[in-house]
C-alpha cells in the first residue's frame, strides 16, 4: 500500500513538473490592476547569467504594448496602411489567428520622425479582445478565434493632423463597461459600451484625449474613471458618465501622457512642462472636489509612467537628459535622483524587491527597489531596434515588443 502510495505522489509529481507555467494574466495597460506592478517573478541566482532567447516572431510596427491571458499573447501592430490584430501562442511564438482592417493615418506635421502606430495596448475581458487603434477604430474580437465581434469607427469625427502621435488611451473596462477616450485638439468624448453587445452606454463630451491611459478608482463608494485630457484631469461616474471633479493640468502643446497613480485618496500626476503633483479628490455634501497636496517642479515625466511600492514612486524624470528617481508619495521629496543621461525614455515595471527599466534603446537595467539610491544590478540588451512598448514579466520569463519582433527570453 506505502509503495502504491509513494507511486501516486511520485506520478503526480512528474505530472506537475511537466505542466507549463501560465503567464501573469497580463491583461490590459501596465497589468491586471494597470499599475505596472508584477506578482509572480522569479529572481534568477545569479543576475550576471544572460538571458536565454526561447522564440523570436516578427509581428510588425507600433507603439502598442502586448497582453496575455490564457498561454496567448494578443498583440495590435501595423503593417503598411493595416492595423493588425494578433493571437501568438505563449510557448512556441507561432501565430495562431491574424486579422487586419484598413486604418491609413495622416501624421501631425511636427511628428515626421514618429511611427504611425497603433499606440494603444489591447484589453482582454471575459473571453474578448478590445482594441483601439490610432484613427479612434474600436474593435471587439473573439479571443479564442478572432472573429469580429462588433467595431465603433470614430475616425470620420477625429482629424488626426491635430494630434501629435493619434490616439493613445488604452480602453479600461468597468462593471462590463469598455470604456475609452477619443478626440483631438477641438473636443473630445469618453465613451461607455457594453462589452458584449457593443450598445453605447453613456457618453460625456468636453475635452480631448491627452495621450493618457486611463484608471479606475473607488472613492467612498463612487465608481469613477480618472484620466488626464489634453488641458486636465477629470473624474467621470463610471455608471452614468457624469463629470464630478475636474482640475487644470494644461500643456502647450497638449501631451499630459502620464497615467495617474492612485495613493491614499490622492491622484499623483506628472507633465513633461508641469513637473509632479499630488492632488486629493474629496466629497463634500454631494459635491466633488480636487485640490492640490504637493507639486515637485523637479520632477517632469513625458511618457514614462511611475510605479508606486508602498510610499515610494519610481520613474523616469526627462530632465537633465533622462533621471531615474525615487519620491516620497506623501510629501513629493525626492529622496534620490540619478544625474542624468539615463534614457529619452523608459518602461517602469516593479516586480518584488525590483525595478525592470526598459529604455527607447533596448537596454533592461534592473535595479533594486529603495529609498537610499538608485542600485543598478543588471543590464540586458534585449532587441537591436527601438523598444517603446511595455515589457512582461512573468515567472522567469521576459517579453519584448521591438520595432517589428517580438522576443520571449528567459532569465537563467
Amino acid at each position: 500500500m506505502k509503495n502504491k502510495r509513494t507511486g501516486i505522489f511520485l506520478l503526480i509529481h512528474l505530472l506537475v513538473i511537466a505542466m507549463p507555467i501560465n503567464a501573469q494574466e497580463w491583461n490590459q495597460w501596465r497589468g491586471a490592476l494597470r499599475n505596472g506592478v508584477v506578482s509572480d517573478f522569479s529572481a534568477p541566482a545569479n543576475w550576471a547569467t544572460p538571458l536565454k532567447q526561447i522564440w523570436k516572431t516578427p509581428v510588425g510596427s507600433g507603439y502598442s504594448s502586448p497582453v496575455v491571458a490564457q498561454s496567448k499573447i494578443y498583440l495590435h501592430t501595423r503593417r503598411d496602411e493595416q492595423e493588425v490584430v494578433s493571437c501568438i501562442d505563449l510557448t512556441s511564438g507561432k501565430i495562431v489567428w491574424s486579422q487586419s482592417y484598413a486604418a491609413q493615418f495622416a501624421k501631425n506635421q511636427y511628428a515626421a520622425r514618429m511611427g504611425k502606430g497603433p499606440n494603444s495596448t489591447p484589453l482582454i475581458y471575459a473571453g474578448k479582445l478590445y482594441t483601439l487603434g490610432v484613427t479612434a477604430i474600436l474593435s471587439c474580437f473573439d479571443a479564442r478565434s478572432g472573429k469580429l465581434k462588433w467595431r465603433k469607427d470614430y475616425s470620420p469625427f477625429v482629424d488626426t493632423s491635430k494630434l501629435f502621435c493619434g490616439t493613445a488611451m488604452s480602453p479600461v473596462v468597468d462593471k462590463d463597461k469598455v470604456i475609452v477616450h477619443v478626440g483631438d485638439d477641438r473636443k473630445g468624448w469618453v465613451v461607455a459600451f457594453d462589452a458584449e453587445s457593443g450598445k453605447e452606454k453613456w457618453k460625456w463630451e468636453g475635452d480631448g484625449p491627452g495621450y493618457a491611459s486611463p484608471i479606475i478608482v473607488d472613492l467612498e463608494g463612487t465608481r469613477q474613471f480618472v484620466t488626464l485630457t489634453d488641458k486636465s484631469v477629470i473624474g467621470i461616474a463610471a455608471d452614468s458618465g457624469k463629470l464630478l471633479w475636474k482640475f487644470a493640468h494644461a500643456d502647450e502643446w497638449n501631451e499630459n501622457i502620464i497615467t495617474p497613480v492612485w495613493y491614499q485618496k490622492s491622484l499623483i500626476i506628472s507633465g513633461v512642462r508641469q513637473g509632479t503633483r499630488a492632488i486629493k479628490i474629496a466629497k463634500t455634501g454631494e459635491n466633488w472636489a480636487a485640490s492640490e497636496l504637493w507639486h515637485n517642479p523637479k520632477v517632469a515625466m513625458y511618457m514614462s509612467s511611475p510605479v508606486l511600492d508602498g510610499d515610494y514612486l519610481y520613474g523616469l524624470s526627462t530632465l537633465k537628459k533622462g533621471q531615474f528617481f525615487c519620491v516620497n508619495a506623501q510629501t513629493g521629496e525626492a529622496l534620490w535622483m540619478t544625474e542624468g543621461r539615463n534614457a529619452n525614455n523608459a518602461t517602469v515595471v516593479a516586480a518584488r524587491n525590483f525595478l525592470f527599466l526598459l529604455t527607447d534603446d533596448a537596454e533592461l537595467i534592473v535595479a533594486a527597489k529603495g529609498s537610499k539610491g538608485f542600485e543598478q544590478l543588471a543590464r540586458y540588451t534585449v532587441a537591436d531596434s527601438p523598444t517603446w512598448s511595455h515589457p512582461l514579466i512573468f515567472g522567469k520569463q521576459l517579453l519584448i515588443k521591438d520595432e517589428k519582433n517580438l522576443t520571449l527570453w528567459r532569465f537563467q
